[in-house]
């Protein structure tokens, strides 16, 4: 489960471009919620309370449907209604939404004034941002910003270059490290590559580099505002990016656009086939200089290293002096690792930007490539940087320092004296208040600025204090957040243990590993549902649970049940122990199959050419949601079997090794 901090929406959901900036301030990812009191000539002439709405509460739902769809005379009507309200900031807010393209900077002063240091005024002034950057007014943009706490938006980020970068200031190198995922772009982040551009700190070549990644990730808005910027016909960029194959029908012409194309071509004729790509490149490749042709290599290695196609690794060999972005450093990487290249491995992390060497998936990786070179001492230093940390890596570079994983010693238990500021914090109280409500996004906006200015203390009575209001959710997320004051009772919850442990025995399967599945799925919530209709503990769909029951023999099965903590519990274990079966006992291989489905794992691993290690095997998964999946479900399964067995647990036994269907471990050597 990942959230933002202080419950904030990625802002590639939030806003796309110049064209729906304003609609997308208001679109349903992006709501929040707020309050207070409106004066009369807030509702408007002729409006009447709707009848139908029996509470405070319901009132207070259509004032924020009403903001969601920009309806202002509704949310004023609605507003009107809640004087007394319970949370008037929220009340305030969604008015003050509703008219955020023409509300005068005084209103919202008024605003912030009233409700400075709230997570809700910081919210207002992440929105408030986003419009003084899109109206260039940056004398109040830069007044702003400073109090902005969360300061997680992207596209804020952006504007705070572009501010700079209107004053001459020099910002190229924190733009090129800022503007690496074209889906968190919006308008902020066009304007600060034509800005840079325009003057000169941007060259052709960062341009061009923009464009790789346009269209590494299928990004025609950007492709085709960065192809006005160097004049390149659309009907030609459009062909490049949806028809690349016409492009191989004769060799590339002698200018840089031409050429550019062509390489963009190979890349994403590749996502389909990579094989033509390689032929096209082989065919012309003598009009292009050496530098062309790496970042050709380049091109097709990446989209080929997705496949899992073991000729990438040859690819990316012939693409050492090309211009990488981000994901292809690391697809480099993993390929390396797939096909046991460890000299590979190390030079490629040697290569990356400081914000993916020191990420702790490299710097693992990095000792193991240290490790082969028999540079022990160096290896086990590096081990050691990570070793205390709480994660799949954390606990595999514990294991290469000859340790195992165990539970560490308990905090001392959570006081009363120490519980009661924590009852009275406001922003609890807040959270509560939206979670009784069903209002999720806006109760972990409240509970996550609450925990902001914690110690670790704080933060263990606020888990307690989740846990008496049974949301064992924000109790696992915020025991979480401490370092030295663990509690492991918090982090790793039991709950259900007598129908947990009657459904595994049932079937025989490790009751560890599926307490490791739920804390991952759901976080104990009974009621969670995904976006794609995943409900319950075990997030089972709706199919599948059908399924399932049919195949247990559970008589008079009707879908409701599926939320039934008892029922989604036989249901989830059942089908995890028919997936462990099917790919052969591997908690690695069946864990990415109760995310991503049974098909894919097994497709994966046939294209193995040789067995790999378990870490291997998921460091490699193509899908970045099952590869994050997969790790930690196998390390909160590793810390549960610590708790269980009371004695330290193998991560890497867990992962085990995964073997290519009709080979045997022995063959050939997988170290």
């Amino acid at each position: 489960m990942l959230e933002h901090q202080c419950g904030v929406i990625p802002m590639s959901k939030r806003l796309i471009g110049i064209s729906s900036i304003m609609l997308a301030l208001f679109s349903p990812v992006a709501m929040s919620t707020g309050a207070a009191e409106l004066p009369s000539s807030y509702l408007p002439v002729g409006m009447l309370p709707d009848p139908g709405l029996v509470n405070d509460d319901d009132r207070f739902m259509a004032l924020r449907d009403a903001a969601m769809h920009d309806d202002a005379k509704a949310a004023q009507m609605h507003a009107s209604q809640l004087t007394n309200y319970a949370i008037p900031s929220y009340v305030e807010y969604y008015v003050l939404r509703t008219r955020i393209r023409s509300i005068s900077a005084a209103e919202i002063q008024t605003f912030f004034k009233k409700y400075e240091g709230s997570a809700i005024a910081d919210r207002l002034r992440n929105d408030w941002l986003l419009v003084l950057g899109f109206r260039g007014d940056w004398t109040n943009f830069d007044q702003q910003l400073p109090l902005y706490v969360v300061n997680d938006d992207s596209q804020v980020k952006c504007y705070a270059l572009l501010s700079k970068a209107i004053k001459q200031q020099r910002v190229a190198v924190e733009a090129r490290a800022l503007i690496t995922s074209p889906k968190q772009y919006g308008d902020g982040c066009y304007q600060l590559i034509n800005v840079l551009y325009e003057q000169g700190q941007f060259t052709d070549a960062d341009i061009w580099a923009q464009m790789r990644i346009a269209s590494e990730s299928s990004a025609m808005p950007l492709a085709k505002r960065l192809g006005k910027m160097l004049n390149i016909p659309e009907k030609r960029l459009v062909e490049a990016m949806d028809k690349p194959a016409n492009l191989f029908k004769k060799e590339p012409a002698n200018d840089r656009i031409s050429r550019e194309l062509f390489l963009m071509a190979l890349g994403r004729a590749a996502k389909n086939d990579p094989e033509k790509s390689v032929q096209a490149l082989k065919k012309y490749a003598g009009r292009l200089n050496s530098a062309e042709k790496a970042q050709a290599w380049a091109n097709i290695a990446l989209p080929a290293s997705q496949k899992l196609q073991a000729e990438a690794l040859s690819y990316w060999k012939q693409a050492d002096s090309a211009h990488l972005s981000l994901e292809a450093y690391q697809w480099r990487t993993r390929m390396a690792l797939r096909e046991g290249d460890w000299k590979m491995v190390k030079n490629t992390i040697a290569t990356m930007p400081i914000s993916l060497k020191n990420q702790p998936t490299w710097i693992y990786w990095h000792g193991r490539a240290l490790l082969q070179e028999g540079k022990k001492e160096e290896a086990l230093a590096t081990f050691a940087s990570i070793s205390d940390q709480m994660h799949f890596y954390g606990q595999l570079a514990l294991e290469e320092r000859g340790q195992k994983i165990g539970a560490p010693v308990l905090a001392k238990p959570v006081t009363q004296e120490e519980l009661i500021p924590i009852t009275q914090n406001p922003n609890l109280q807040r959270a509560l208040k939206f979670y009784a409500m069903n209002l999720r996004f806006e109760g972990t906006r409240e509970w996550n600025w609450a925990l902001r200015s914690m110690n670790e203390r704080e933060l263990l009575a606020a888990a307690e204090f989740a846990r008496q209001n049974e949301l064992l959710d924000r109790m696992v997320n915020t025991s979480d957040k401490t370092k030295s004051d663990i509690d492991f009772n918090q982090r790793f919850p039991t709950p259900f243990n007598d129908s947990m442990y009657k459904a595994t025995q049932a079937v025989g399967v490790d009751m560890a590993w599926v307490y490791g599945l739920i804390r991952q799925e759901s976080r104990f919530a009974t009621a969670a549902k995904s976006h794609v209709g995943a409900s319950g503990l075990m997030q089972v769909m709706p199919k599948t649970a059908k399924w399932v029951a049919k195949k247990i023999g559970l008589s008079n099965y009707v879908p409701h049940q599926v939320n039934e903590v008892e029922t989604n519990i036989a249901l989830g274990t059942n089908y995890l122990n028919m997936v462990l079966t099917d790919l052969g006992g591997s908690q690695a291989l069946a864990s990415a199959a109760y995310n991503a489905g049974p098909g894919r794992p097994r497709a994966w691993r046939a294209t193995l050419t040789r067995p790999v290690e378990g870490a291997i095997f998921a460091e490699t998964i193509p899908f970045s949601e099952t590869r994050d999946y997969v790790k930690n479900v196998l390390s909160n399964a590793t810390y549960y079997a610590a708790i269980f067995e009371k004695k330290p647990q193998s991560l890497k036994n867990r992962l085990g090794i995964v073997i290519p269907k009709g080979m045997s471990a022995d063959e050939p050597e997988y170290q």
